[in-house]
């Protein structure tokens, strides 16, 4: 059965969690609107206890008028939803919380509390105000307050908002995901022929010196040697291409080894660029690493050659310290480069970012994920000023 992808994974989690969510606040919903609902005609059946009890013939005057001022009509008594009072025959005595048009006629002013007392009937069943449980004295009718009205629409909105949230974030990461696969497709690209160009360019020079050196047999070999080289190095850029996306064999090597094979060659292809920069191993750099090293002087070339381009007078050092922390192995390289500018520190190991001109942003992306995927360690920038940069490897000991 084939794996599901990653992207794919994430997506179904983020809609899973935004369903979770959405029932989870439902369900609250509902359930407090429930119990305001229910809270608001417990208060109706106050008010119609309040009313029979009125309606008794033991109520004296004093509960009389301590029922109306301190209960029914007290501005702090809990009635904020409509109600509408009627005698046994359907006809309206009373309102409350209901806005009445203070021009209309009291035949027009029935007419219309009979219709809000048919509509509000069908939210809630009358309340029965009776005499001793036998005689029939009044009705109430009462409807939802504005406040579980909105409640209850609560949760549609929250639908629409969750909605609108899942379907612009799905748009939005599928957006950056495209984005970002079409900046690792340009940037492989432009990494695949910045690799090729080198070595080609240099074996066009040397068979146009062949050409020239015909008739000396030394020269011819000499050149013959670097062509082999640059052969080689054709064939090692092959073999880093061919071992991305599977999991690569790991050796062991000193680390002043692997140091040593990345450095050489720059070191003999730098005076033709009109550098003129040392390199420095220092530290503990006879400690063994496991490293696949096709892989792994391919971040070190990357580290070098942004290094290089940060010393824009063309003079300066690169220094690799090597330290040892527990099991850990710490190679640090550091520059006498201009520095990284602090609001592009976040960015830089992000796929297709680049602050050069003719950058194409793959070369800290790719060297991040050759050491953390294929190396199980870190890559991180370490430290950085106008002064120089440093960035970090850290490696496993080999044990």
């Amino acid at each position: 059965m084939p794996k599901q992808p990653v992207s794919a994974n994430i997506k179904i989690s983020l809609i899973a969690l935004a369903s979770i969510i959405v029932l989870a606040v439902l369900f609250y919903t509902h359930d407090l609107v429930n119990k305001l609902a229910s809270r608001e005609t417990a208060i109706a059946h106050l008010y119609a206890v309040s009313q029979q009890y009125l309606a008794s013939e033991r109520t004296s005057e004093g509960d009389v008028s301590f029922i109306f001022d301190e209960i029914i009509n007290s501005p702090t008594f809990p009635i904020d939803f409509p109600l509408i009072l009627s005698d046994r025959d359907g006809n309206p005595i009373s309102s409350k919380n209901i806005d009445l048009d203070s021009t209309l006629s009291e035949a027009e002013r029935d007419a219309f509390l009979r219709e809000q007392m048919k509509e509000f009937a069908e939210v809630n069943d009358p309340i029965v105000v009776a005499y001793q449980d036998t005689i029939i004295l009044q009705y109430i009718y009462y409807d939802e307050s504005s406040l579980v009205k909105q409640l209850r629409l609560l949760p549609y909105v929250e639908i629409l908002v969750v909605g609108l949230f899942i379907i612009i974030g799905y748009v939005g990461f599928s957006h950056i995901k495209r984005n970002e696969q079409s900046n690792i497709w340009v940037g492989m690209a432009k990494e695949t022929a910045h690799q090729l160009g080198t070595p080609l360019s240099s074996l066009m020079g040397w068979t146009e010196l062949l050409k020239e050196k015909a008739d000396s047999p030394e020269e011819v070999r000499a050149i013959l040697e670097d062509m082999k080289q640059d052969v080689e190095r054709l064939n090692r850029i092959t073999q880093r291409f061919s071992k991305i996306g599977s999991k690569p064999q790991l050796q062991k090597f000193t680390v002043e080894a692997i140091l040593t094979d990345a450095i050489s060659y720059f070191q003999r292809r730098l005076p033709q660029t009109g550098k003129h920069v040392e390199f420095i191993i220092t530290g503990e750099k006879s400690i063994p690493i496991s490293v696949n090293p096709d892989l792994f002087s391919w971040v070190l070339e990357n580290l070098i050659k942004n290094a290089l381009d940060a010393m824009e007078n063309g003079k300066g050092k690169i220094v690799f310290t090597v330290t040892k922390n527990g099991k850990w192995i710490d190679i640090d390289v550091q520059d006498t480069g201009r520095g990284i500018d602090k609001r592009f520190r976040k960015d830089i190991f992000r796929p297709g970012y680049s602050t050069k001109k003719r950058g194409w942003g793959l070369g800290l992306s790719l060297a991040k994920r050759i050491v953390e995927d294929y190396h199980k360690g870190k890559l991180v920038l370490h430290s950085t000023s106008p002064a120089g940069t440093t960035f970090r490897i850290r490696l496993h000991e080999h044990v």
